[in-house]
This record gives structure tokens, C-alpha cells and sequence, in this order.
């Protein structure tokens, strides 16, 4: 189970998530949105989904950190965030600049910790909603959905549809051009009708930015929220297209889509399309140049008087895949006959290969100041990383090894008097990530003398890529063991005096550890969970999750226990052999005590 979806287990909001995706598939309305908003449970589960990122240790213009929300206690934190947005102003949104891929920067917006929060815990409503409304062929920013989908779909179309004509339109700085009156409607026409939670949204998008002032259009990019409303902005967009070819209504119901579409091809004169869209880059796929042609002006004139967008002309264009390749999410894509048919051929794309070559070169440079262990764990991770983004390319294999020999010079002149180049031996790597990834092979690599090892660029062949599965609800119950019941309930007890960072911790535990105790290794309920601190707070120790172990109530009473009564009742009541009353006298031990027997 993924870490997102253990989390809203803790707080018993996944079943919440899924009522409200249910009623937006029913076309219900939603004017009561604030009291979600501000149950203890959203709450909570958002400071969670915050703590985990590691960005929460970035601080805001307030200089205010996640460690900084760690030591409130719990129903201090609880009113603190219900005032915040009781009459909600956002404070002033620090400003930094991260370097792309063409040189130039990107400007990033980050928040307050604490609008971070509070737009998290928007996010954790808002999205439910919306995901029920929007179209099956968006894959940016969306649960469960990632780049392979979008990739997928492109390749379907070419060798299933037979289509290989695209409209690529890029979207002149749309994240700074969104219209933030229109994007109030949009939320309005999706069924969220709280003008509370309206107002507010309105509130966030003015965040006034550090040294630039108030911003009257465009979402911050940085912010928790901006994803989920840049996909309301131009779910528009693709409802349209979609409804233009792919969901269009005729007066006769046909047996089914392919059906309708087999008639429509033979008797309209509609323009055949199929948009594919990641956050704002999108391709509309089509059949033939004229019909490309009509797309590109009629997706122009959408969003210039539809959305107030307009496109970059020089960056936007149709494409004969037969003829040129197209660039998308950093695949180059073109259509290449194969026997009495074309297909989709997908590469690495160049600007992709220059990237991922410097990128390495500077990883490689690190050895030279420093052969430390972190620096090739950082390697392997940035190699890793880059096989598995670019395995659904059909050509993935012989792009790597081109790239594992534009660099073979520059790795032997680094490493030629510092590793052997050799095959990893399988008896010293069988317990390492090495052997589960890329198996066992007579593949050389650099091998250190401490036993670490380089992970070979041009190891990686093309996985298959399979479409999303459009009957996946992100937001159904998810089925666990039966102690996650128990988590709920733990969440429900209120512990008047502890910090926010106790009880979220104490849920981590618990969870961790599967319910068990950590002496005994027996099921607990909610009712018998006692949280040791390992160094009791008395003598310095914190909240923290390293120092909290889960035990038996009553195995906490004999951690603690001075009476040799007492002692010998717990011993001979939980039948504790000779290791598990080492791990008694253990923590014992870190509280002072004197030890058992």
C-alpha cells in the first residue's frame, strides 16, 4: 500500500475522498465544503502529507519551517490552522528561480508553511471532486496517473488508430497567463459551490508575491494547489476537443464508441481528433494534413476567446510523423513503417541526451573532489533515474549506449587508478538493489575496493507500456489488514498534552510495526497501544519517531516498574523468554532502571 494511501487510512479520510468523488459523478453540488475543510481529520492528514515532503523543511518568507508546527500541542495546532482561515489572508510568497532544461529559469512561488498546509488541506477536498469531472486522456498531475500513460496513449494512436498527423500546440507562459476569474467559474460549473471556499481560492491566487507585488492573473507554480487548478483550466480544453470527434453525441445511440466512430468516419465531415494532454503540453493526434490544419486554428481560437491563452507561434506546429518526429515529455516520437505498416518509434530526445550527458559529466566530476560513498550513491540514483523515466522508449537501449560511450573516456580518465572495471561479483551484490534490477549479467562496471560499484548506463531495456486503466478510481476504499481499523481509533483519542509531532508520530509507529508489540510481537487494539519514549522526555528525550515504540500496556508498566512484585507478575503473565526480556532491560536501561533479572 502507497505511503499517500496509508495516510489517509490514519485519519479515516479515504472514505470521505470517496463519497465526495462519488456524488460529483452524480452531478451533485457542493456548498458545504468548509466543514471538510476544517474537520480535525483533513487537518491532520494534510500536516501529515506536508511533514513527509521534503520540502517542508524549506522555509517560507516567515522563516518558518515544518519543525516549527513539530512542538505545538495537537488542539493548539487544531485551533491555530480553524483561525487561520477564519478570516484567511495569505502571507507573502517567497520568490526563487530553478534553473530548465534550455538554460533559462523557471520562477517558483513558495508559500508560508502554513498556507502550504492549509492549501494541502484544499487540495485533499477539492481533488475528489474534480478527478470525477475530468477527461480520461489527462495524465499531468493526477493520481495514479504519470508520463508513461501520456506516451502510451500517443503510441496507441499510432499504431492502433492509424493516425499519424499531430497538432502540437504550446501554451505561451500558461502557468503565469491563467485567468483567475474564469478559474473561479470553472470551479463553480464542477459542482463546488461554497463561496467560502471560493473566496478563498481567490484569496490564494493574490498571494501578494516578495518584491513583485500582487499578481492579477496565473497560478504560482510551487504552490501545493496550483496542479489540481491548472488541470480545472483546461479540463475545458479538453472536454471540448473530446466532444469535437471523441465524445461526440449523435442522435442515434450506436452499441458502442468504436461503432460510432466507424460511422462518423463515413458519413460526417466532423475533424477526426484525440487530444493527449500532461499539465499544459498536449498533442491533438489526427488522421490527415488538412484536418491537422483545421485543429490547429480552431485549438488557437479556444484559447485565445475561451480560456484568454494565447500560443507560441514559433514553438507551435503539425507534424507528418512519417516524415519528422515530434518532441514530448522528452520522448521524440515518429512514425516509421514496419512490414506493410507504420508505427511509433520513440527516442530519447536530443535535447533529453545533451541534458542527461552534462548532468552526468558533473556526477563524474564529483569523484574527482571527492570518492565518498554519497557522491556514487548520487550517481547510481541519477542513472537509475534516467533508465526508468525513458524504458518505455521503443529505442531506449540503443540511446543509452550511445550515451554510455559518449562518456566511457571521461569515466576511465576519472576512475582508471581508483575502481576496477569488471563484472560485479554476484556473491558480494545477491542482498543489493543490483542484483533486483539488473540481474544477473556479464555487464563490466567500475568496482571500488570498498565493494561499491557504478550502475552501467547502457544496462536498460524498453519495457512495455500499457495504457491507464480509465476503470481505476483513485479514490476507492483501499482493503488492509485488519489493524488499520485500530489506526482510526488511535487517531480518534485526544492526548491533551502532546505536541502535534507526538501523535502523528505515534501513528507512524504503530503502523510501522504492523500492530504489533515490540517485545511480545502481539496484535494490540487501540485500547492496549502505550507509546514508550526510548529516552524518556525526563532525561532529554523528544517526540521524535526514532525514539517511540509501540508496546502492550501492560509491558509498559514493567518497563517502568521498581517493584519486584510487579516485576515478576508481568513476567509470568506475558510468558516472556530470555530475548524478550533483553529487550525489556534494554530500554530499561535508557530510563535509569536496574535490570529485571
Amino acid at each position: 500500500m502507497s505511503t499517500k494511501a496509508r495516510a489517509k487510512q490514519y485519519y479515516s479520510f479515504d472514505e470521505i475522498q470517496q463519497t465526495l468523488y462519488r456524488e460529483s459523478k452524480e452531478n451533485k453540488v457542493f456548498k458545504n465544503l468548509m466543514q471538510i475543510i476544517l474537520s480535525d481529520e483533513n487537518i491532520l492528514l494534510a500536516y501529515r502529507t506536508i511533514k513527509t515532503n521534503k520540502g517542508s523543511i524549506t522555509s517560507g518568507t516567515d522563516k518558518e519551517n515544518i519543525l516549527n508546527l513539530a512542538e505545538i500541542n495537537q488542539e493548539e495546532f487544531l485551533n491555530k490552522i480553524r483561525i487561520s482561515l477564519s478570516n484567511y489572508k495569505p502571507k507573502s510568497v517567497r520568490r526563487v528561480y530553478i534553473p530548465k532544461a534550455n538554460g533559462k529559469l523557471r520562477p517558483l512561488g513558495i508559500p508560508t508553511i502554513t498556507d502550504r498546509l492549509i492549501q494541502q488541506m484544499f487540495k485533499q477536498v477539492l481533488e475528489p471532486i474534480c478527478e470525477a469531472k475530468f477527461f480520461n486522456h489527462s495524465y499531468g498531475f493526477r493520481p495514479l496517473r504519470s508520463t508513461k500513460h501520456a506516451i502510451s496513449r500517443i503510441q496507441t494512436l499510432i499504431n492502433i488508430n492509424k493516425l499519424n498527423f499531430t497538432v502540437d500546440i504550446d501554451i505561451k507562459g500558461f502557468f503565469d497567463n491563467v485567468n483567475h476569474n474564469l478559474l473561479i467559474k470553472q470551479l463553480w460549473n464542477i459542482g463546488i459551490r461554497d463561496k467560502r471556499v471560493l473566496a478563498i481560492i481567490g484569496k490564494m491566487l493574490k498571494a501578494p508575491i516578495k518584491g513583485e507585488g500582487i499578481p492579477n492573473k496565473g497560478v504560482p507554480q510551487g504552490g501545493i494547489l496550483s496542479p489540481l487548478l491548472s488541470n480545472v483550466v483546461l479540463n475545458n480544453l479538453d472536454q471540448w476537443v473530446a466532444g469535437q470527434w471523441e465524445t461526440f453525441e449523435t442522435k442515434h445511440k450506436y452499441s458502442g464508441n468504436d461503432v460510432k466512430i466507424f460511422n462518423l468516419k463515413r458519413t460526417s465531415k466532423l475533424k477526426e481528433g484525440y487530444i493527449v494532454r500532461y499539465a499544459d503540453d498536449f498533442r491533438i493526434m489526427t488522421r490527415n494534413h488538412d484536418t491537422a490544419i483545421k485543429w490547429f486554428h480552431a485549438v488557437k481560437s479556444y484559447l485565445k476567446n475561451r480560456l484568454k491563452l494565447d500560443i507560441s507561434e514559433e514553438k507551435s506546429k503539425v507534424i507528418n510523423l512519417r516524415k519528422k518526429s515530434s518532441t514530448y515529455l522528452g520522448y521524440k516520437i515518429k512514425a516509421v513503417r514496419k512490414k506493410n505498416k507504420w508505427v511509433a518509434k520513440t527516442n530519447v530526445s536530443d535535447d533529453k541526451m545533451k541534458q542527461m550527458q552534462g548532468t552526468l559529466k558533473d556526477r563524474i566530476n564529483a569523484f574527482k573532489k571527492q570518492l565518498s560513498p554519497e557522491n556514487v550513491n548520487l550517481y547510481n540514483a541519477t542513472v537509475l533515474g534516467m533508465q526508468q523515466y525513458f524504458q518505455h522508449a521503443t529505442h531506449v537501449r540503443i540511446d543509452f549506449h550511445n550515451l554510455e560511450y559518449k562518456l566511457k573516456t571521461k569515466l576511465y580518465n576519472t576512475l582508471w587508478n581508483k575502481a576496477k572495471y569488471e563484472v560485479p561479483k554476484i556473491e558480494n551484490i545477491s542482498k543489493s538493489t543490483y542484483l533486483r534490477i539488473y540481474g544477473s549479467n556479464n555487464k563490466r562496471t567500475y568496482v571500488f575496493k570498498s565493494g561499491a560499484y557504478l550502475y552501467p548506463i547502457g544496462k536498460v531495456k524498453t519495457k512495455n507500456s500499457k495504457n491507464f486503466s480509465q476503470g481505476r478510481n483513485p479514490f476507492e476504499v483501499k482493503q488492509g489488514f485488519s489493524w488499520d481499523k485500530e489506526i482510526t481509533r488511535l487517531m480518534m483519542s485526544r492526548l491533551p498534552d502532546s505536541s502535534i509531532e507526538y501523535t502523528d508520530n505515534r501513528l507512524s509507529r504503530y503502523s510501522m510495526q504492523k500492530g504489533l508489540c515490540a517485545i511480545t510481537k502481539s496484535p494490540l487494539t487501540a485500547e492496549l497501544v502505550h507509546c514508550h519514549h526510548v529516552l524518556p522526555k525526563a532525561l532529554g528525550g523528544k517526540d521524535t519517531y526514532d525514539n517511540l515504540l509501540i508496546i502492550h500496556m501492560d509491558i509498559h508498566t514493567l518497563i517502568h516498574a521498581t517493584n519486584s512484585e510487579t516485576i515478576d507478575k508481568y513476567i509470568s503473565l506475558f510468558s516472556l523468554n530470555s530475548k524478550q526480556v533483553e529487550k525489556v532491560n534494554r530500554l530499561r536501561a535508557k530510563c535509569k532502571l536496574e535490570r529485571i533479572c
